[in-house]
């Protein structure tokens, strides 16, 4: 007897030793794979930073051990969110200079203005945010009041889109800029004459705001990367960088002081910029992707600077502008394609869209795979969508909720048909990038989720959904959100989906976002976000 109760402990004991040691598991959970199967689990190992098994609770418990173990109680946990296109070293800079987001007035803009220069006193004001679309107003501001009450400080304030600014005198003063300044991809607005201080699109590039110090840089990226983490972000493709800000991401990542990862689409609005990366080739790590190029082609809708076929609904003979000409559009997409590099475009305008979709086309006759991509492909005629057959879409759905209470009497009901069309653009490539576009909007991935899939804003307007005939279902939402994100940046094999070797980046939730009901979604919040294994908020 005794001899057999010494064989069963000993076999006890061996089972027991035989469990592989990992760094973290995690059982009792909601957890969406957003595999191929799009399957649900319970439980996962992880070891050095990645996933080692997906199984049920008990699978993993009896084969894994680890000191970390997560009971997650039945929370919802979704792989690590990747926001496909924004402004994230832009944010940054953001927090700190003045907040003029949420504006509903022009009066409110200054009292922001007035102080936030009384705290800081700095020699230059410079901010972003305001929309004349959300003002009882809704017609561009003047320098008039800046002037008055700024005689002597430059200011320069962004539209929220980043595709207008409105400027003072003394900024103004800093420029070549006279009544007489003509301006191609751009306006100088003005009325009966005279300069109004708002610039739209090449026409900002004459302010030359102060140079950001490398220390408000490396604040920025610390700052944004805080924000983005407490809603669940773990990749963020920033769209549109300059090469010493990528090199400081490089140099930060690798001193393991900025761990966000970053999917960098290089500026191209400097050729030098084009000719040093493909000489140079791709840069990637775990932390760093740099393979792809951002190009703008128009200007935004609020500024009527989308590039449109036909004038513009609400001003006589006004189409926007490309911000380059179709030849030059050639030039740089023949450059690329013939190198390896993506090529990706901000196109909202129905004629920006068709220029580059034709551009598209003809640059890559014959390539497949390139994942080339049109950046908001806001507004389409109905003979492009054809077109994105082999063109990523990458839309930001929270665009078609901020927009659809003015959209219309921008562009018409007939135009209306082509705008904020997720679903065609879908049907049409088959997968689809979602992304906010932040600052522009708000970093929150799950306002994303809710104007994709509900159409509604947090007002629960309109009561029966804005063109619900092109809400995506919540898993293709997910999918937009995860694994089509991924592919989007040609890493699908190492992100997007909690699978066997890729890296165990992951969101738990305080509710089940594809369950709960519709209203409740923008109340999602991220309890916990991981990345590489590691809690990270």
């Amino acid at each position: 007897m005794k001899k057999h109760l010494l064989v069963f402990s000993l076999s006890v004991l061996f089972f027991a030793c035989s469990k592989e040691k990992v760094d973290t598991i995690v059982i009792n959970s909601n957890t969406y794979t957003v595999n191929s199967n799009f399957d649900k689990t319970e439980a996962f190992a992880i070891k050095d930073g990645k996933f080692i098994a997906i199984g049920t609770s008990k699978e993993i418990e009896e084969k894994y051990e680890a000191e970390n173990i997560i009971d997650a109680k039945n929370q919802t946990i979704l792989p690590g969110l990747i926001d496909a296109h924004c402004h994230f070293f832009r944010m940054g800079l953001q927090q700190q200079k003045v907040a003029l987001d949420g504006t509903k007035s022009y009066e409110e803009v200054l009292e922001r203005i007035v102080t936030f220069q009384k705290e800081k006193n700095v020699a230059f004001i410079t901010g972003r945010g305001w929309d004349q679309n959300d003002w009882e107003i809704k017609e561009f501001p003047t320098k008039d009041r800046l002037d008055e009450l700024f005689p002597t400080t430059p200011v320069a304030i962004g539209r929220v889109d980043g595709h207008a600014l409105l400027v003072n005198q003394a900024a103004l003063d800093l420029t070549e800029i006279t009544k007489d300044t003509k301006v191609s991809g751009g306006e100088i607005i003005k009325k009966n004459g005279e300069i109004t201080g708002v610039l739209i699109d090449a026409a900002m590039d004459f302010i030359k705001f102060p140079a950001t110090t490398k220390q408000e840089a490396i604040q920025g990226l610390l700052d944004a990367e805080k924000i983005s983490f407490s809603y669940g972000l773990t990749t963020i493709d920033d769209a549109g960088l300059d090469r010493s800000t990528i090199e400081l991401i490089d140099s930060l990542q690798q001193a393991n002081s900025l761990k966000m990862r970053i999917y960098a689409m290089i500026s191209g609005d400097k050729q030098d910029q084009i000719d040093y990366y493909i000489n140079k080739g791709f840069i990637k790590t775990d932390r760093l992707n740099v393979r792809s190029f951002k190009v703008y082609g128009d200007g935004a809708l609020g500024s009527r600077g989308a590039a449109m076929r036909k004038p513009y609904s609400d001003r006589d003979n006004h189409f926007g502008a490309l911000i380059y000409t179709p030849e030059r559009y050639q030039e740089i997409a023949k450059q690329i394609a013939d190198s390896d590099f993506q090529m990706n475009t901000h196109a909202i305008g129905d004629s920006a869209n068709t220029w580059l979709t034709k551009t598209y086309t003809e640059v890559l006759k014959g390539k497949k795979n390139r994942r080339w991509r049109i950046e908001h492909a806001q507004i389409i005629a109905p003979e492009d969508f054809a077109k994105f057959n082999n063109i990523i879409p990458s839309v930001q759905p929270t665009h078609a909720t901020s927009d659809m209470y003015w959209a219309k009497d921008r562009i018409g009901e007939k135009r209306m048909k082509g705008a904020y069309a997720f679903k065609d653009l879908l049907d049409s490539y088959g997968k689809i990038a979602l992304g906010t576009d932040f600052p522009v909007e708000q970093v929150n991935p799950f306002l994303t989720f809710y104007a994709a899939t509900i159409r509604k804003d947090v007002n629960n307007y309109p009561e029966n959904g804005f063109q619900m005939e092109n809400a995506l279902t919540r898993e293709e939402t997910l999918k937009g959100m995860t694994i089509w994100a991924a592919y989007s940046n040609f890493e699908e094999d190492e992100k997007g989906s909690i699978e066997v070797g890729k890296f165990a980046d992951f969101v738990i939730l305080n509710q089940d976002i594809m369950q709960v009901d519709g209203a409740k979604i923008p109340n999602t919040k991220a309890i916990t976000t991981y990345l590489n294994g590691e809690k990270v908020f």
